[in-house]
């Protein structure tokens, strides 16, 4: 007996959420010779390069992309873990310390990467706290469902 109805469906919007999150644009920092656009990966200059102008990457931050990345790939593993109840719920536990992860680690090098200058933030950032409240209602869904499997065959 496998009921998993709604925590699919909020494993899959977390899992489009910490996707966006991970490839997209997080914000901006404006300083007086540059405007760097902050992502995942780094901190790139934006706009296109002119004779002798820096371009590209400045400032890499390799480790808050692997950890957003694997706050992507969890929830989705997660959702054909059905059969599993108690992994599961363990894999959300742990997708939950991965989102607090990324949430610090991005408040950290949005605000700390480039010296004497803060990171404009887009409306992307809430996309972590938006997966963790997703994440934490899930869980609660998935031990619903375990209770019920337990009591059902306890009847049998």
């Amino acid at each position: 007996m496998v009921l998993q109805r709604w925590q699919t469906v909020l494993l899959l919007i977390t899992v489009a959420l910490m996707a966006c999150f991970t490839f997209l644009s997080l914000g901006q920092v404006q300083t007086l010779d540059y405007s760097y656009n902050f992502t995942t990966i780094g901190f790139s200059i934006e706009g296109e390069p002119s004779a002798g102008s820096a371009s590209g990457m400045q400032i890499y931050t390799w480790f808050l992309f692997i950890v957003s990345l694997m706050a992507t790939i969890i929830p989705f593993i997660n959702i054909f873990m059905y059969r599993n109840l108690p992994l599961q719920k363990t894999l959300c536990l742990v997708e939950v310390l991965f989102l607090v992860s990324t949430i610090c680690i991005a408040g950290w090098e949005g605000y700390r990467g480039i010296p004497g200058y803060e990171c404009q933030w887009s409306s992307l950032a809430m996309a972590p706290f938006l997966a963790l409240i997703l994440m934490i209602m899930s869980w609660g869904l998935i031990n619903r469902d375990h209770k019920l499997i337990r009591s059902a065959d306890r009847i049998r």
